[in-house]
């Protein structure tokens, strides 16, 4: 310590923009925001607004300007850094496009999150986070169970130390920014760290310093020129508006280095592990290691779409389309071959359309940017039209409540698994009434005796297994116990046609979210569900006037179907595009988006977890209403629990534990893949998703998002 009067001593600040390092004299009683205006002063003329203290071997901000040295406990030893709050950071959107964007290092993630989206013009941001690149090796081990790994800091004389990891989330990716490929640092002449190597496709730019913190750096049509610092260079005059609307329209497809670094889960078990990358939405980037010209990955986190509007949401609409397309590809999520085929064509379709889009689909957003009497009058047709559906649905709910409740019979075949037994499929007659199916030998026994079998679908899990090639319509059901106590058990139910399962499958849907025939959503989730089988038939007979041989099969088929169709892939997309030709590009988005939302596991965030007492790894899986205890090899669901019948859920960070209280028990687990931090952010995300409304939808309560998702409370 050096003494340089009576209570005082030296206090070492590095100013990061000039690389210079000052020795300012302080008392331990000054506050934190006398110093920075002493450094200010010092250093005129230049604008030091959008600086401030950055501490860092204890990786904190200093932002509270109110609080003295003593308080927050720096000393002579302690080195500080005044640097910009806002620097830039590689982002790689849903589409896998690159931006480099200027963003507040020093906000929290969430805000930083919200200010992105709100320049790139996607509404809702409350959906989507950051998170870390992740590779295939991520997918090979549980990071969860790893000691926090450290960052190595250079001092401007050269010394090394390691800065403690961040509170929560310490996952640091391999191929982490701070080493280059031969393993040593790799810093730039001013002293910040490097990025990933730079993708050669869709990136944009970084612009001067003088750019507008929060704003994104450049936009995707202009001049391209090569730079020797490893980044493009870009000349053009476009507007944010142009910038915008590049967005809506992505490339056909990534360079081939790009796509070669997507990560492709096989089991279970990785796709459970790909949810370590997520950053923690309380603390800024700059606490969870993320430098200046660092990559993050942009992408949707809550699978609940609020508000989707073709008239808005352009951006939105698209980026969503392409998350879901690269889930698809990279098989992160399950479909048969002839949802994989539908789901070619439609990306087929809007390949297609993108070739003659010229920023806006005239026959759906002729509107968009009309004058404010011709929007006004739009939106007010709009409402009253969506109010009058309301009305009709509410009042035919309502007549059919007093009349008669609603209810379904037919014969269906059943089935119930059990071990060590080959029994097959035994034909009932069916009825559903008020979420329960009764099952009778005979209809003329339905009107004069008991069920045979009585099965409350409230809470069950619901999955179809069609294969229309064959015919085959299957429900699977699994089903909790009565009492709550105890495992889901298995039943199946075939159906002997199409229409039988249209109109089973949307009841069983309904019921287990607890909707009876008599809601409203009903005729349409039977519409929706005819609609997604009818894409899914191929159009026999149909001219196909395109040529096969044009087909580049790997662009829209994952490497599952492409081993499997081989040569034929490139002709069954053809087929299969027959019968979405006639969409228009932003219907053809929807109708992606919408297939997507249907798949059997669509929503569900996985997670290798061990319960309080077991030795035995299990999965949990968490979607936008409930949380599931899942066999890990199977994914078969054991038990589910809905956030309704939730009371609280509390980590105790100690231990990195994580208890869940429900109305009937209590469920204790710690997370072997993730740190605990991230399941309690989704499920305190889908809590605060759920309380959205079109009442309430203009403003976005960030305080109580941080409420639910902080555990801190």
């Amino acid at each position: 310590m050096i003494h340089v009067g009576e209570n005082t001593w030296n206090l070492r600040i590095f100013i990061t923009d000039l690389q210079v390092e000052k020795h300012l004299r302080v008392k331990g009683d000054q506050h934190i925001g006398g110093i920075m205006l002493q450094l200010a002063d010092n250093e005129n003329p230049k604008d030091w607004s959008d600086h401030a203290l950055w501490w860092p071997e204890k990786n904190i901000w200093l932002t509270r300007t109110r609080s003295t040295l003593d308080q927050v406990g720096v000393q002579a030893d302690t080195l500080l850094h005044f640097t910009p709050m806002h620097k830039v950071l590689r982002v790689q959107l849903p589409d896998l496009r690159y931006l480099d964007c200027r963003v507040d290092y020093s906000a929290k993630t969430f805000a930083a999150v919200v200010n992105l989206c709100k320049d790139l013009d996607i509404r809702h941001p409350e959906e989507l986070s950051f998170c870390k690149p992740l590779e295939a090796e991520h997918l090979k081990k549980n990071f969860g169970k790893f000691p926090p790994k450290k960052v190595p800091i250079v001092e401007p004389n050269g010394t090394v130390y390691l800065q403690p990891a961040p509170d929560t989330n310490s996952f640091i990716p391999l191929n982490s920014a701070y080493r280059g490929s031969n393993g040593s640092l790799d810093r730039t002449q001013n002293g910040n760290f490097l990025c990933a190597p730079v993708s050669p496709y869709g990136t944009t730019p970084r612009r001067t310093a003088g750019t507008a913190p929060g704003t994104p750096i450049g936009s995707p049509t202009g001049t391209w020129k090569a730079s020797s610092n490893g980044y493009a260079t870009y000349d053009s005059g476009s507007s944010l508006g142009d910038f915008q609307e590049n967005l809506a329209a992505s490339p056909r497809c990534p360079s081939p280095d790009v796509r070669s670094r997507l990560v492709r889960p096989k089991t279970l078990i990785e796709k459970a592990r790909m949810n370590v990358g997520w950053l923690d939405s309380s603390l800024s980037i700059m606490e969870q290691g993320i430098r200046e010209y660092d990559t993050l990955c942009l992408r949707y986190k809550y699978y609940t779409f609020f508000d989707l509007n073709p008239k808005y949401d352009q951006v939105r609409i698209n980026q969503l389309y392409e998350q879901a397309k690269w889930s698809i590809l990279n098989e992160e999520i399950d479909c048969t071959d002839e949802e994989s085929l539908m789901f070619a064509a439609l990306q087929f379709q809007i390949n297609q359309q993108n070739e003659t889009y010229q920023g806006m689909d005239s026959s759906r957003l002729d509107s968009s940017h009309a004058g404010n009497g011709a929007g006004t009058d739009d939106d007010i047709d709009s409402a009253l039209n969506e109010l009058q559906i309301s009305l009709e649905g509410g009042q035919t709910s309502t007549d059919a409540n007093i009349t008669k409740i609603p209810e379904l019979s037919d014969y269906l075949s059943f089935l119930k698994p059990r071990k060590f037994t080959l029994k097959g499929y035994k034909r009932y007659y069916f009825t559903y009434r008020d979420l329960h199916l009764h099952l009778y030998k005979s209809a003329e026994e339905s009107r004069r005796a008991a069920p045979a079998i009585t099965i409350n679908l409230k809470g069950c899990e619901v999955t179809p297994d069609i294969v229309l090639s064959q015919g085959k319509f299957s429900i699977r059901l699994e089903v909790p116990p009565e009492g709550g106590n105890g495992p889901n058990s298995e039943v199946w139910i075939r159906c002997e046609n199409e229409d039988q399962y249209v109109k089973w499958m949307a009841a069983c849907r309904l019921a287990s979210k607890g909707r009876s025939l008599a809601d409203s959503s009903y005729e349409s989730e039977v519409s929706n569900i005819k609609t997604l089988l009818n894409l899914q038939k191929p159009a026999h007979g149909v001219a196909v006037n395109i040529d096969p041989r044009s087909i580049d099969a790997n662009e829209y088929l994952s490497p599952r179907m492409l081993r499997k169709l081989s040569s034929k892939a490139a002709h069954r997309i053809l087929e299969a595009h027959a019968n979405v030709s006639q969409l228009s590009l932003i219907d053809s988005k929807l109708k992606y988006i919408q297939a997507w939302q249907s798949l059997p596991n669509f929503g569900v965030s996985f997670f290798v977890i061990k319960f309080d007492g077991h030795k035995k790894e299990e999965l949990l899986g968490v979607a936008h209403n409930r949380i599931m205890r899942m066999d890990l090899n199977t994914g078969d669901h054991i038990k589910t629990w809905r956030y309704n019948t939730m009371k609280a859920w509390n980590v105790n960070w100690g231990i990195k534990c994580m208890m869940i209280q429900f109305h009937d028990e209590n469920v204790v687990f710690s997370v072997q893949s993730a740190d605990c931090k991230v399941v309690h952010e989704f499920i305190g995300g889908y809590i605060f998703m759920s309380m959205r409304s079109k009442e309430n939808n203009q403003t976005l309560n960030e305080e109580m998002f941080h409420k639910l998702t902080g555990g801190w409370v």
